[in-house]
């Protein structure tokens, strides 16, 4: 355990876990345990690697294999289990900052899209990589790249 005490994110899990048993709420405990048990899984394959970013990084992946089961779920008519998967969004999206709205990352984007003298869809990738590293965690990839490919098709 004393591995786990290096993490903000794992301190900060376990006051929410602490939080669900006195209250009951079931549902919640079960998400935050496991949520708590993938990023203990993660400090330990990293060890001494892992480093505070690391943190943001696992909410990411948690969060986008949340949004791909969801999606899954609702074409296979499972909305029981795409409800629990939206339940788990939730959670790990109150550890991820603010997200940043339309109109917020379309000037993002067109501004990257001067910075980097990008002027055509083939310059996708180019503009992609800078936007992504300016809006980590605050924006879906997916989004991103609907506006940027909008913005370059102009």
């Amino acid at each position: 355990m004393a591995i786990m005490a290096e993490s903000v994110l794992a301190n900060q899990l376990n006051e929410e876990l602490k939080k669900a048993m006195k209250s009951g709420d079931k549902e919640k405990l079960e998400a935050v345990r496991m949520l708590k048990s993938s990023l203990q899984k993660l400090i330990i394959d990293k060890g001494p690697d892992f480093k505070a970013e690391d943190e943001m990084s696992f909410l990411l992946a948690e969060s986008k294999r949340r949004k791909e089961a969801i999606e899954l779920y609702q074409k296979g008519g499972r909305e029981d289990l795409a409800k629990k998967e939206l339940y788990e969004l939730s959670i790990i999206a109150e550890y991820l900052p603010k997200q940043l709205d339309d109109v917020e990352l379309s000037k993002i984007i067109e501004d990257t899209i001067k910075e980097t003298g990008a002027a055509s869809s083939k310059d996708m990738g180019k503009v992609m990589g800078v936007v992504m590293n300016k809006v980590k965690g605050q924006a879906d990839g997916k989004k991103v790249q609907e506006l940027v490919k909008k913005k370059l098709n102009g």
